[in-house]
Formats: C-alpha cells, sequence, structure tokens
C-alpha cells in the first residue's frame, strides 16, 4: 500500500496527462480550468486507495478514477450555475469567468468524457462501472434537486436533509470506494461495504462542508462562507437550530431565512450566532461524529487486513479534521 499522497500524486500526474485545451476552445479551455483548481481529489484518491486495498495495482483504476473526478467537476460547474455562486476553490467560477452557455456546455461535455473513460476497461468491469456510474449519476441528479426544492420549502425535515445530502454527495464518495473493489474483481461483499463505508463517511463529510460554509476560515475554505445562509439552504445546522432553539431563536430564523437582502453580512451574523446560541452547531459536531463512527464500523465487515482497514480510518479522521 501507498500513502494518501502518493496516490494523490499520482492521480494529479494522471489528470494532467490527460487534459488537453483543443478546439473549440471555449469548450475545452473551461474544462481544464475547472479541472485545474486543485481540489481535495478526494473520490479519485479513494478509487486507486480501494483498488490497492484488495490487492490490484491502482494504475488500473487510473481511469476509473479520472471518470469520477471529471464527473464531480462537472457537477460543480452546474451547481454553481444554479446557485450563482462567484468562488469555487478561492477562484472564479466557470459561469463567471466565461457565461453561463458556456458553463451549461462545457459541463455536458465534461459528463459524456467521463461515461467515454470506463470504455478503457473489458466486459464485466465495464459493465459493473457503467451501471454503479449511471446510478449514482441520477441519484445525484435527485439530490440536486432535492437541494433545490428545500429552498422555497419551510417544512423541510432532518430526515429529507439527510437523505438529499446522501444522494448529492455520499453515493459518490460511496461510488468511488467501490469503483476500486469492481476493477479490483474483490467479492460482491467487499464490494457493498466499501460502499456503506463511503456512504457513511460522505453523509459526514457533507455535514462538516456545511458547518464550514457557516463557520469556515475564509481564507482556507476555497468557497463564500456563509453562502448557503444567503441561498437560505435548510441545512442541518438551520433545521436543527429550529428544533433545539428559542421561540425568539426560530422566529428570527424564519424571518431572516424568508428575505435575500442585498447586504447578507448582518444576516449571515445573526444566523451564525442562533447556530451556537441554539446548540445547533454542538449539535452538528456530533452528528458528524455519529456518521464516521458509523463508516468506521462497517470496516470490521472487510475481509482485508487491519493495516488496511487502519489506512482508511485514518483517512475518514483527517477528513473529519479538514479546514477547507
Amino acid at each position: 500500500m501507498h500513502s494518501i499522497e502518493h496516490y494523490r500524486n499520482e492521480f494529479i500526474s494522471y489528470l494532467a496527462s490527460k487534459t488537453e485545451t483543443r478546439e473549440p476552445i471555449n469548450l475545452y479551455e473551461p474544462i481544464s480550468y475547472i479541472l485545474g483548481l486543485g481540489g481535495k481529489r478526494l473520490r479519485p484518491v479513494l478509487v486507486l486507495m480501494a483498488t490497492e486495498i484488495f490487492g490490484t495495482d491502482y494504475k488500473k483504476a487510473l481511469d476509473a478514477a479520472l471518470a469520477i473526478e471529471v464527473f464531480h467537476n462537472f457537477s460543480l460547474v452546474h451547481d454553481d450555475i444554479m446557485d450563482d455562486a462567484p468562488l469555487r476553490r478561492g477562484k472564479e467560477t466557470v459561469h463567471e469567468k466565461w457565461d453561463i452557455n458556456t458553463g451549461i456546455l462545457s459541463g455536458d461535455a465534461m459528463l459524456i468524457n467521463a461515461y467515454q473513460l470506463f470504455e478503457n476497461y473489458d466486459g464485466d468491469t465495464f459493465r459493473s462501472l457503467a451501471q454503479l456510474f449511471s446510478k449514482t449519476a441520477i441519484e445525484v441528479c435527485e439530490g440536486q434537486q432535492y437541494d433545490v426544492d428545500f429552498e422555497t420549502r419551510d417544512d423541510v425535515t432532518q430526515a429529507e436533509y439527510l437523505k438529499m445530502i446522501e444522494y448529492k454527495t455520499a453515493v459518490l464518495v460511496a461510488a468511488a470506494l467501490k469503483m476500486g473493489g469492481i476493477v479490483a474483481n474483490a467479492t460482491i461483499d467487499d464490494q457493498n461495504s466499501m460502499y456503506e463505508f463511503g456512504r457513511n463517511l460522505g453523509i459526514a463529510f457533507q455535514l462538516q462542508d456545511d458547518y464550514l460554509d457557516a463557520f469556515g476560515d475564509p481564507e482556507t475554505f476555497g468557497k463564500q462562507v456563509g453562502g448557503d445562509i444567503i441561498e437560505n439552504k435548510k441545512t442541518f445546522l438551520y433545521l436543527k437550530a429550529l428544533e433545539l432553539g428559542s421561540a425568539t431563536h426560530k422566529k428570527e430564523l424564519l424571518d431572516l431565512f424568508s428575505i435575500q437582502p442585498a447586504d447578507s453580512s448582518d444576516k449571515i451574523k445573526t444566523i451564525k450566532t442562533i447556530f451556537q446560541n441554539s446548540g445547533s452547531a454542538e449539535r452538528t459536531h456530533k452528528e458528524i461524529e455519529n456518521y464516521t463512527n458509523k463508516a468506521f464500523s462497517v470496516l470490521e465487515t472487510l475481509k482485508i487486513s487491519d493495516d488496511k482497514k487502519g489506512l482508511l480510518q485514518q483517512f475518514g479522521k483527517n477528513l473529519m479534521r479538514r479546514k477547507v
């Protein structure tokens, strides 16, 4: 087994070798731009790591890893358009740097490119990868639609919210790990256990992302801090504050989440204070820990060495300590 940093560096090198800007420039340059903005490369690293955990050379999984990273970035390009987000990883979003039409079309091309990469696998491996990818892609779209719907609903439940982030974020983390198992021809039970590990870790990851959206450091977070508040998104923090907060807290939250002022700085400050004073921020931390522990418990079902389980556990712990 290699270190996580080794997998990340190997993937970045492979990505660079496969990324080219060709004609028409206005289609492919935005693709090179978004893929070159960096990021944690979490999902491709998981594909490579999972492949080697099951005794297969990780290099055989580089195309699957690239497919999932291209798809992830395609979803970010379109999400940023839908959210009218100005920043992604500290830089201009694609639709801000170019325009909305370019963002839509370049994103479409990325989705097609992701599918093309599975053509490099034969027979059963190709079929299994493509089936998992199609299932995951439609779930991500469903999750995004739930997210949009929730912005105009006042009756979103915590269970609905958790389902939304499972589809929008966690299933892609889960699919990354299962893809590694597919490439390595692991048993179906082990493939499914890797999926469950990733699903729970992905939910914890998104809850952490929601927390950082409100309380992260603007210098390291890479996105606009308070973006979810500006967009009136019913995050876990918001739903917990409604559950735990005082009558005054609830009224303030409902009032503030019904408006979008030109200057949102006061709104963000007030809502963050409510999140803290109501106990919502603390309970969100506990929920992150809960899903992380659920993920770790799944590792016990895997038929791999304790050293390899330890590597996955360390990856999860590092992910939950992140500040970006």
